[in-house]
């Protein structure tokens, strides 16, 4: 099984070196390096590591914190890998999910962040139910007596909480809406955005749109993206998708591409379900021609 390497630093004067040699020793063979925090989800080069994985191959890292610094940021990626049939190992963790060994530590690491999260909820609701046997009344007061400052300062902070939700997802969805639009349409973006991940996670078309329109207006994306699709000729359809998927990672192979149609429940120019890299090819040196690669 191949195995793809992900070196990560939090700042430029640090170097990934000593990473990248041990997932060398480790039998890696292609190592992406990052310069990020480890708290910033919306990491570009493991966005493109993610988008690179595939079926059969194993993610390393040296470190579980090299990959992610929470435990749910960490379950989330593992989600991903798995739901492409790609493995995640720690050279010095005891986590292979490859092995059963490794897939029972998954589980007890679900299990835990599991538990966290409903001791929280009962410990707020206690909370809660002590201060109305109190008397006290929950809530602020400005916004009790509808006060316009309270209120507004509710809505900026709703905006805010909003924007970092998003900021938390940004990987799965900004890069192929600043690439594709306006050329494509909003159905066909979303469904190249959802190829690869887990239903859980799928993006509907009114919730993106929303994103986007937050985006636009925080100045993240540009306006253009939000425009009327460019008309296109029916035929060009298909070649202006594998393209799309093409230019999200130039190392994808044929097959990879024939995978992520399948998964999008695109049909081929037959109207088949199944894909073949003979197809793929046609169409991407059709595009090549129009001028979309």
């Amino acid at each position: 099984m191949p195995l793809i390497g992900y070196a990560r630093v939090s700042t430029e004067d640090q170097t990934p070196l000593p990473q990248s040699e041990a997932l060398k020793t480790a039998g890696c063979v292609e190592i992406f390096e990052e310069h990020a925090s480890g708290g910033n989800r919306a990491r570009p080069v493991l966005a493109r590591v993610l988008e690179r994985v595939s079926k059969g191959d194993t993610l390393v890292v040296v470190r579980i914190d090299r990959l992610a610094r929470s435990l749910s940021h960490l379950l989330e990626v593992i989600e991903r890998l798995e739901a492409k049939g790609a493995f995640f190992r720690s050279i010095q963790d005891p986590i292979d999910t490859a092995s059963p060994q490794g897939k029972f530590t998954l589980q007890v690491l679900g299990a835990a962040a599991e538990f966290e999260r409903a001791l929280i909820r009962e410990r707020t609701k206690a909370g809660l139910a002590s201060a109305r046997s109190k008397g006290r009344v929950g809530g602020n007061p400005g916004l009790r007596a509808k006060d316009p400052a309270a209120l507004r300062k509710v809505r900026l902070a709703r905006q805010d909480g909003y924007i970092e939700r998003l900021n938390e997802t940004a990987q799965d969805w900004v890069p192929h809406v600043r690439r594709l639009r306006p050329d494509l349409a909003w159905e066909d973006v979303l469904r190249i955005i959802n190829g690869p991940l887990p239903e859980a996670r799928r993006w509907t078309q009114s919730r993106l749109l929303r994103a986007v329109k937050a985006y636009v207006r925080d100045g993240f994306l540009p306006n253009e993206v939000l425009g009327s699709a460019r008309r296109r000729e029916t035929d060009d359809r298909l070649p202006a998708i594998v393209a799309a998927i093409k230019g999200a990672d130039p190392e994808m192979t044929l097959q990879a591409i024939c995978t992520r149609l399948e998964a999008m429940r695109e049909r081929t120019p037959r109207g088949r379900t199944s894909w073949q890299p003979s197809s793929v090819k046609m169409l991407l040196e059709r595009a090549e021609r129009l001028g979309m690669i």
